[in-house]
């Protein structure tokens, strides 16, 4: 019988192969993904009435009424518009839209 000088990958090389695999999936992708999904549930349900914020558009403004799927954004004087509260990127510190 002639042995074979590549073999390839034993079963046990396979399994660590593919446990490596999902660890690496599981810290660069789905771990951060996670994270970064209940940071911005709990910036939804923190808005308040007087909060300054920045849509995912770019539109900054302060939160005049809070109702559970949207706010009312004043953007400029006496102009308000409604946006979904998904839509809402970031908080600002208080009197960011002053210094704009």
């Amino acid at each position: 019988m002639a042995q074979e000088g590549g073999q390839g990958m034993s079963v046990m090389g396979q399994i660590i192969f593919f446990g490596g695999f999902i660890l690496i999936f599981y810290f660069l992708i789905w771990r951060p993904q996670s994270k970064r999904a209940k940071e911005h549930k709990n910036l939804m349900s923190g808005l308040n009435k007087g909060d300054e914020v920045v849509t995912s558009g770019g539109v900054a403004g302060r939160i005049t009424k809070v109702t559970d799927d949207f706010i009312v954004l004043e953007v400029a004087d006496n102009v308000e518009i409604k946006v979904q509260k998904v839509a809402v990127g970031a908080a600002l510190p208080k009197g960011t839209l002053k210094d704009i």
